[in-house]
């Protein structure tokens, strides 16, 4: 905790040490930890001896503006593993400073976790992509227009990228993400996360600029949080569920009702994997 403590900012450390400090004597800290995106959130009903604090109890953090997400942080065990979850995230849209929106973030690994899997809704952007369907995230494209670690970490030698590893997603984990699958009769696409400010749902011209690009999904959340998650050392898998096709002409109108809808459908699903892949990480 204390080595990637020092990794972050100096102005920042003091405000993340503190939230991480709270939480330690409340018993949060654990090898794994999990993102849950909008409709995702089940998973806490799987787990053990779980306890859940508000993050408007925690020092130094925001309260979820999306109704669909809890905004709590839960410790427990799930498939005999130990677990933090953020069951619900902030979004760049929010309208938060970065210091603010990614303080959840910054706590979760220097709760000492190894591995995360972050997972989210997002749209279809390729077309063989339907309702429900699931894809592991094998890299993404950040077009928030900014630097999303700028004035997070401590300063560092230049070089490309700054401090940011590549690849970002890990493959091994991706790998066990497949097979656990397999095991469970999930079927999982892969391809690229595209994460955009929002909220709002993409124009047409959008869209298809999104695909030349090579985006398979596309949502608002993601891109940022693993970035600092990577840049801390911690081994990211990630996990999208498709809630809509891209629109196209004559298709009806989206409501976030709609992505919700799609992601209560498949949390179950989406519960199963998880659970499936938290054992293997001790292959």
């Amino acid at each position: 905790m204390s080595d990637r403590l020092e990794r972050l900012h100096p102005e920042w450390r003091p405000r993340v040490g503190e939230a991480v400090a709270w939480l330690r004597e409340r018993g949060f800290h654990a090898p794994v930890g999990l993102i849950l995106g909008s409709g995702l959130g089940n998973l806490v009903d799987a787990l053990d001896h779980a306890y859940a604090v508000d993050y408007g109890e925690i020092p130094g953090y925001h309260v979820t503006s999306v109704a669909e997400h809890a905004g709590r942080l839960v410790r427990g065990r799930a498939a005999g593993r130990d677990v933090v979850v953020m069951q619900g995230r902030l979004h760049p849209y929010e309208g938060l400073p970065p210091r603010e929106l990614m303080l959840p973030t910054a706590v979760l690994a220097c709760l000492g976790v190894d591995a995360v899997v972050i997972t989210n809704a997002a749209g279809g952007l390729n077309r063989f992509f339907l309702p429900g369907d699931l894809m592991v995230i094998h890299d993404h494209l950040d077009l928030h227009g900014r630097d999303p670690l700028r004035g997070l970490l401590a300063p560092a030698a230049p070089g490309p990228r700054g401090v940011v590893p590549a690849p970002l997603y890990d493959a091994d984990l991706a790998r066990r993400l497949a097979d656990a699958g397999a095991a469970v009769e999930v079927p999982l696409h892969a391809g690229t996360y595209v994460s955009m400010w929002g909220p709002a749902y993409e124009t047409k011209a959008e869209i298809g600029m999104l695909r030349r690009l090579h985006g398979d999904a596309v949502g608002m959340s993601t891109a940022p949080e693993v970035s600092l998650l990577a840049a801390l050392g911690v081994k990211v898998a990630g996990l999208s569920c498709i809630t809509n096709p891209a629109r196209e002409t004559g298709q009806p109108e989206l409501s976030h009702q709609d992505v919700v809808d799609v992601g209560l459908m498949v949390r179950d699903r989406m519960a199963r994997l998880l659970l499936e892949f938290l054992p293997r990480l001790d292959a």
